[in-house]
Formats: C-alpha cells, structure tokens, sequence
C-alpha cells in the first residue's frame, strides 16, 4: 500500500496563495534520504502532482524553496505509513510560517 503526499502554501500577509514555488520531496527508509520527486505551486497555491512514496519509507520531508529574505527555505519532515495520504499545507509570512497535517 502506497503514501501519497499534497501541500499548499498560502501567503498570509496578503491572504493569496503563493504561486510558483518550487517544493521538493524527499523519502528516508533507513539512514540517507532520498529526492523522490519535485512540483511547483499551481494558480491555487498547491501541488498535487508529487509520486506515490516509495514502498518502506517511515518519513517524508517537504523543502518549500520560498526565496523569502528571511527564510529562503522551509523544511517539514514528518513520519508516514502506508497507504496513508498526507496534505501538508504552509502557512507563510515575512514573520513566521506554521504547518500542520490538512485533508
């Protein structure tokens, strides 16, 4: 059974979502991790055109390549099973961002 992984990323400073941006993703099984795939943020903010994760990968790591002054990168790891689908949405400003595991 195979994890499937979304984000988006909506710029809270002007309340819009953050058009293209490119966001990596990368899997571990053991102790190396390795880029699985990479998308860039649509019209809406979000990519949904990321691979099926591979079969034994226990984590996942988004890197959100936001270019901002302040921070140039975002990097979320997190744990995944199988068969598990994973929306991982980046809230973002000059100030601060959060993140949390969406549906």
């Amino acid at each position: 059974m195979t994890s499937t992984v979304s984000t988006h990323i909506l710029d809270t400073s002007v309340g819009r979502p953050a058009v293209g941006v490119t966001v990596r993703l990368f899997t571990r099984s053991g102790d190396d991790w390795q880029e699985a795939g990479a998308s860039v943020t649509d019209a809406d903010g979000r990519c949904k055109d990321f691979p099926a994760l591979p079969e034994g990968a226990v984590h996942a790591r988004l890197v959100f390549e936001v270019g901002a002054e302040f921070f140039p990168e975002v990097t979320v790891a997190f744990a995944v099973g199988p068969g598990e689908h994973y929306h991982v949405p980046l809230l973002l400003n000059p100030f601060g961002y959060s993140v949390y595991r969406g549906s």
